[in-house]
């Protein structure tokens, strides 16, 4: 076994596992993802440490427990379609490609979105698309999900998001200011929502007409 392959058993045991993670199919998807290859760095270790990293556009690859810990909220059907907000590096959208059927995941900028769709299809994700738009008003066109995470910081839950929930399925977002967030999770239930509020976190803005407005320049 390889330094790196190491590095993220270790990533799996140390960092998600033993702070509670326990679902079976996300620890092995965890473990099977080979985060160093979603991260521009000269130390590919570095992509197994317990931290967020950087990947331009002022956007980040989320910390190792943090996609764990939604993607075990989702609690994921097997042949379920879920929706991404926010592609980023395309890490996420490659652990959920193991526990879906099919993710679509929205990127706002083009060249992100480009270099995601590359690497994902370069790395044999064959059940992942990748779009360009606005992510607070989610994808329509193929709604209902099974599963929706936001992988960036809302004001609110956005509504379109919740309409393109599909019943019995669960959205995963953090909300809150620009600078700290908790996650909520929130179940649909025909038109009843039910809603819990999860764990402090720190994510970059969703911008959107639903959500933050654009003032990054990009």
């Amino acid at each position: 076994m390889d330094n790196l392959a190491e590095a993220r058993l270790r990533m799996v045991e140390e960092q998600i596992a033993a702070r509670g993670v326990a679902d079976v199919r996300v620890l092995d998807a965890m473990r099977a993802v080979p985060r160093h290859e979603f991260v521009d760095t000269s130390d590919p270790l570095r992509a197994y440490g317990d931290r967020a990293l950087a990947i331009g556009q002022r956007q980040t690859i989320s910390q190792p427990y943090m996609v764990a810990a939604m993607t075990e909220a989702l609690a994921l059907a097997p042949h379920a379609r879920v929706l991404e907000i926010g592609t980023g590096s395309g890490y996420q959208a490659a652990v959920l490609a193991l526990l879906a059927g099919e993710v679509i995941s929205i990127e706002r900028h083009d060249a992100l979105a480009s270099r995601a769709r590359d690497r994902l299809r370069r790395l044999g994700y064959r059940n992942v698309r990748v779009v360009t738009g606005d992510g607070s008003l989610g994808w329509a066109e193929s709604a209902p999900y099974g599963g929706i995470i936001v992988t960036a910081g809302a004001p609110a839950v956005p509504d379109p998001l919740r309409q393109q929930l599909d019943d019995g399925a669960t959205l995963v977002i953090p909300v809150g200011n620009e600078h700290l967030q908790h996650l909520r999770i929130i179940s649909r239930l025909g038109d009843t929502f039910t809603e819990r509020r999860g764990e402090a976190c720190a994510f970059v803005p969703l911008v959107g007409e639903r959500a933050w407005p654009d003032t990054s320049g990009f």
